[in-house]
């Protein structure tokens, strides 16, 4: 176990972000967390956060996970206090971080996530997770499912996943997984490049759009001056930007002010 000590950050909140889809929270209160075939256990009482892991998978792998040597209170700080909106935003969601997740990972969730809810879209990926990927069990005692590589998908038909309850997206899961089997689409080169490019590579494959390729660059390579623009973000610009986003303000943070605005959204959404 390690126990940290962490401000500007929530567990509770980063779960419901609608940036990750395997984090869960447990009838315990604690929250369960997949990622890179990695299984966690994290409890949190205010700043007060117990990982079940040891020291060297929280420096080695965790810490950068939850983006946890970012000064959050930085972004916060250069809020304009004149918009009310986004200062409200800001507060409600203030412990949210951008995590550092896996690139097929995010490719795979937000092609499902289009026209979706958060909640099927969680439903989705398990299902996909317990087809298809490697069956695992945690230091506890617990069993899971990694997420399945591009190889395991690539050869399905292109129907196959309706059976895990993707309906139309599908087709678009399996031939991306065929576009990085290929070598059409390489993910290695798209880790290493900038914002805009990176862009450009991931609108290649089939389904791509550009909020699909925006969360994906935001969530999984960490450009932050990602903006992904989906329905509750456009209807926020029309009522409260209708000059448009200030973007020249937060250049190089975009991204965060957006997972500010679409958390404080879903709040409004229960």
């Amino acid at each position: 176990m390690v126990e940290k000590y962490i401000t500007d950050f929530s567990i509770a909140q980063i779960c419901r972000s609608g940036q990750c889809f395997r984090m869960r929270e447990r009838s315990d209160g604690s929250y369960e967390v997949l990622a890179d075939n990695r299984y966690l256990t994290l409890e949190q009482e205010g700043e007060r956060c117990v990982f079940s892991c040891d020291e060297q998978e929280f420096e080695t792998f965790w810490k950068g996970y939850f983006d946890l040597e970012a000064d959050y209170r930085f972004y916060k700080e250069k809020l304009n206090p004149r918009d009310i909106y986004l200062t409200t935003a800001a507060a409600c969601g203030g412990g949210i971080r951008i995590l550092r997740q896996d690139l097929w990972e995010m490719i795979v969730s937000f092609l499902i996530s289009q026209q979706n809810h958060i909640a099927r879209i969680r439903r989705c990926i398990r299902n996909i997770c317990e087809n298809y990927g490697e069956r695992r069990v945690g230091k506890d005692g617990t069993v899971y499912y990694a997420f399945p590589a591009p190889e395991a998908l690539a050869q399905l038909d292109e129907d196959a996943l309706k059976a895990c309850n993707l309906g139309y997206r599908s087709k678009y899961v399996v031939r991306a997984a065929r576009s990085v089997v290929s070598g059409e689409v390489c993910l290695e080169k798209v880790r290493m490049l900038s914002y805009k490019k990176a862009r450009e590579e991931l609108l290649k494959l089939f389904g791509v759009g550009e909020k699909v390729a925006d969360c994906v660059c935001l969530f999984a390579l960490h450009h932050l001056e990602a903006f992904p623009v989906d329905t509750h973000i456009r209807q926020v610009l029309e009522v409260h930007y209708k000059r448009g986003f200030p973007h020249r303000r937060y250049k190089g943070f975009q991204g965060v002010m957006q997972q500010y605005i679409f958390y404080y959204e879903l709040l409004k959404e229960k």
